[in-house]
């Protein structure tokens, strides 16, 4: 196993965790966070099934408790194990979802094989579920494309610390997952955005429109991104034609988006106030990234004998 050289956890003693504040300032953010958006929808392409298991709070919420579950057990054997009980516990004071919605869930997650058994119990009850290789593999790619993104802000070796050591990735997780579970900036975001992502597919489809975005062009009340057809998003994101046309009537009420022409035609734009509360928005998951990512390189132990040498 790889692991960080002492040049590079200098480098991780050096770096500077980056604000809310500092990232929804910068400069570059707004071609940073484009490009973000565009890795996670040409995710989505490759894998729609698997991949709306985040497409909206609630999924990104219970998908990321389950990651975590995982990865901490991976990084502490002594950590109880994923289980149904186990994660109903965890959510159990919270509003996340209910336990029925929490198990099923789970099923749903291993029935794609996104989840495992490990065969420690035979018991349904307290089957012990392991994360998939399938799985690791998504959730490294979406851990380390924020990370690109984040190095693009400050000229950052965040990518190639997390790339030289994927054990980097086990310890991050949860922790970064444990402060957006409970940071309501994160979990209850403005109207604006909450009306797209409490809704399936309803963050994939805002990642869509802000991916239409120029980034260099300054702020003004409407945004144009182009013509755009409901059509696209209820083939693209596998939603009802009915779904898809109230979100956007919802988007409408609140003055976020809109058509230029009646009958859904013509140019659509974007709000100032939607495209600042979602940059807002995105830069709280940004940040906790980064928190995550520079603590967990302090976690994570030198390599001894045969890990040295592989």
């Amino acid at each position: 196993m790889t692991s960080i050289s002492t040049a590079m956890r200098s480098a991780a003693d050096a770096a500077k965790v980056l604000t809310v504040e500092a990232i929804v300032e910068n400069r570059l953010y707004p071609l940073a966070l484009k490009d973000a958006a565009l890795k996670l929808l040409a995710m989505h392409d490759a894998a729609p099934r698997i991949v709306r298991y985040t497409a909206d709070m609630k999924r990104w919420l219970l998908t990321q408790s389950i990651l975590a579950f995982h990865f901490q057990r991976v990084t502490s054997p002594s950590h109880p194990g994923l289980t149904a009980a186990n994660l109903n516990a965890f959510i159990a004071n919270s509003k996340v979802a209910s336990k029925n919605t929490a198990f099923a869930h789970l099923a749903e997650m291993r029935n794609y094989g996104l989840l495992v058994d490990t065969g420690e119990s035979g018991d349904r009850r307290i089957r012990q579920l392991r994360i998939s290789e399938t799985a690791e593999t998504l959730i490294r790619e979406w851990f380390n494309e924020h990370l690109k993104s984040l190095d693009m802000l400050d000229q950052g070796t965040r990518l190639s610390r997390s790339s030289a050591d994927r054990r980097l990735l086990w310890y991050a997780q949860p922790r970064m997952a444990q402060s957006l579970f409970h940071d309501p900036d994160w979990t209850s975001p403005p109207q604006t955005v909450e009306t797209f992502v409490r809704t399936g597919s309803g963050s994939n489809i805002l990642h869509d429109l802000m991916s239409r975005l120029a980034p260099e062009k300054e702020l003004e009340t409407h945004m144009p991104i182009g013509p755009l057809r409901i059509g696209e998003f209820f083939k693209r994101y596998a939603i009802s034609r009915t779904h898809a046309r109230r979100l956007f009537e919802r988007a409408h009420v609140l003055e976020a988006g809109g058509w230029d022409l009646s009958g859904d035609s013509g140019d659509f734009w974007l709000s100032a106030e939607l495209i600042l509360d979602y940059r807002h928005w995105q830069a709280v998951k940004f940040a906790a990234i980064d928190e995550a990512f520079e603590w967990a390189c302090y976690q994570v132990p030198e390599p001894t004998g045969r890990q040295r040498e592989d």
